[in-house]
């Protein structure tokens, strides 16, 4: 039945796309609401040939993560600590089938890399995974791209893909380590913290040998589809019920552009930018057009690859304390982040977390909100 659901659907998508006077009347109910989500993500008939240059460059095997056999199936069961922000390929391959474990596909790129998470997610994924959709769930009022929703929708949005209070929660990406660190950063925004990031995300995994799952159940894409749904009804002042996932706010993880402002004139936090050198210096181009590079006076310039090594694994202990000495960051006093749009800042609270930092504020506007309001300060050349 899923995949017969997902097969008409993906059919009913790619003509709704090519003719939109296609009567979604003469489709199932179930139907109609996968293929809007899909035509709302601009799923087309790219999937195609992108599912057979997946299928080229690696093996996409059946599901064997719940077998436990082998070396690794002597790793530990139960949950880490809080106070590690990552676990490993390996012990998520030991848990994945845990009645309270869920896993999440945060995948999330740049506009210019021209790459589709849904659909990379359709192709390969980690067995059991649902998509977190960072751009949908996220503040609808804002003209900031993925700005931290409300409690109640994120709450809503939670509720609807099924998580829980109870559940412990892996977040990983399709690039090792990068958009699920600001998934990990909002689970703990609002008060969740049993939260951990996939250390090297699906690249590791799929490097370690796991399988992936090579298209999604209709129930894991209706799932995405009712979260984002959830959020436009809480900011149209809908109610929805039920709600499974309680939110306990945590206002000193997230700041906003008049705690900045303040901040540069009393300096209590250092505040660190995790965009590269030459986006903060001003010399080169922000990838948002109509936005101007450079970087907030008193701001420190730490690039976040420098928290990972070649393989997208975090560093160790010891080397990412290097990273920020290098930089004349003091760990002993008090750090905020932030970056382009409050994405790879979360990636310097994920190391930073691991030096025992577990109190780091992200801003959550970051450059992107701070170069376009009138009459602010701004350091750099093309400023």
């Amino acid at each position: 039945m899923a995949s017969t659901l997902f097969s008409t659907t993906l059919l009913v998508a790619r003509h709704c796309l090519i003719n939109p006077s296609l009567s979604s009347s003469l489709l199932p109910q179930k139907t109609r609401n996968f293929a809007t989500f899909l035509n709302k993500r601009a799923f087309s008939s790219q999937l195609r040939p992108l599912y057979s240059a997946y299928r080229l460059s690696t093996h996409v095997g059946p599901v064997m993560a719940s077998t436990g056999v082998g070396p690794k199936a002597s790793y530990a069961t139960s949950f880490i600590s809080t106070n590690e922000p990552v676990v490993s390929v390996d012990w998520l391959h030991t848990n994945l089938r845990k009645p309270d474990i869920k896993v999440l596909d945060a995948s999330w790129y740049m506009p210019h890399e021209q790459r589709n998470p849904i659909q990379e997610y359709q192709v390969a994924h980690i067995p059991g995974a649902l998509f977190f959709d960072l751009d949908g769930i996220s503040d609808q009022k804002s003209n900031l791209p993925h700005m931290l929703p409300s409690e109640e929708a994120f709450a809503a949005g939670c509720s609807a893909l099924g998580i829980e209070n109870k559940d412990g929660v892996v977040v990983y990406d399709g690039k090792g380590l990068f958009s699920a660190a600001r998934v990990w950063w909002m689970f703990r925004v609002f008060g969740h913290d049993k939260v951990w990031v996939l250390d090297g995300g699906l690249p590791r995994w799929r490097a370690s040998g796991y399988d992936v799952e090579s298209s999604a159940s209709s129930d894991a894409i209706l799932k995405a589809s009712a979260a984002s749904e959830a959020i436009e009804k809480i900011y149209q002042g809908q109610t929805i019920s039920p709600i499974t996932f309680q939110t306990k706010f945590q206002p000193h993880l997230v700041w906003g552009l008049d705690q900045v402002k303040k901040n540069m004139e009393d300096k209590t936090f250092q505040h660190i930018d995790a965009r590269s050198k030459a986006r903060f210096d001003g010399t080169a181009p922000e990838p948002r057009k109509g936005i101007p590079s450079g970087h907030i006076p008193g701001s420190k310039c730490v690039p976040f690859p420098q928290m990972f090594d070649s393989s997208q694994t975090l560093l160790p202990a010891e080397e990412l304390k290097k990273q920020f000495e290098q930089e004349d960051i003091s760990l002993d006093s008090p750090i905020m982040a932030s970056c382009g749009t409050g994405v790879t800042a979360c990636i310097l609270a994920l190391g930073l977390h691991r030096l025992g930092k577990t109190d780091v504020p992200i801003y959550d506007g970051s450059w992107t909100e701070w170069a376009t309001e009138p009459n602010l300060p701004m350091v750099g050349s093309s400023s």
